[in-house]
């Protein structure tokens, strides 16, 4: 693979910044996926991936939310210049303003693999709303697909357990 690809991360968070995009793929091979992310107004989904990430971050922070083996919500903060190691399998949900941006290295999926999204309730802590995308293309940004099932969803959103609703799209 010559020439081997230089990615501008000055140029390419302001990109992101001005264009209000959140994901620029850097570069997607047979077995290597790269991406720097903005951060998003509201993310309360957590995303299980089949592989595992290395995610750094490159500007501001992040509060990186994940679900512990008993099921427990815990947080671990990133700071600018740190990087982070997530195992396969951890539902995770990172965190961080849209004025901060995240370099992202995992394995491309293997045929057939999913990508889960999962979102619980705030009041109760049960699972609400699950979504499985097949993501075999990172540049059609899974998440938004996910977020749009959702939030277009009353039923989606309302925890079967206790009722609660869970706040729409305008919520932050």
């Amino acid at each position: 693979m010559l020439p081997m690809p230089i990615a501008d991360h000055i140029a390419i968070t302001k990109e992101l910044a001005y264009s209000g995009k959140y994901v620029k793929v850097l570069w997607q091979s047979a077995d290597t996926l790269m991406f720097i992310a903005r951060g998003r107004e509201y993310r309360s989904e957590f995303h299980i991936n089949p592989s595992d990430e290395h995610m750094t971050m490159l500007k501001g922070s992040m509060n990186l939310h994940y679900r512990t083996p008993e099921g427990k919500e815990a947080i671990a903060v990133l700071n600018e210049g740190e990087t982070i190691y997530t195992a396969a399998g951890i539902p995770h949900s990172p965190r961080f303003s849209s004025d901060a941006f995240l370099l992202v290295g995992e394995r491309m999926r293997k045929a057939g693999e999913t990508d889960t999204f999962q979102w619980f309730c705030g009041t109760c802590d049960a699972q609400i709303h699950q979504e499985f995308f097949v993501v075999n293309d990172y540049t059609k940004d899974p998440v938004s697909r996910a977020y749009d099932n959702f939030f277009n969803s009353m039923a989606a959103r309302t925890c079967e357990h206790c009722g609660s609703l869970h706040p729409g799209r305008d919520f932050s």
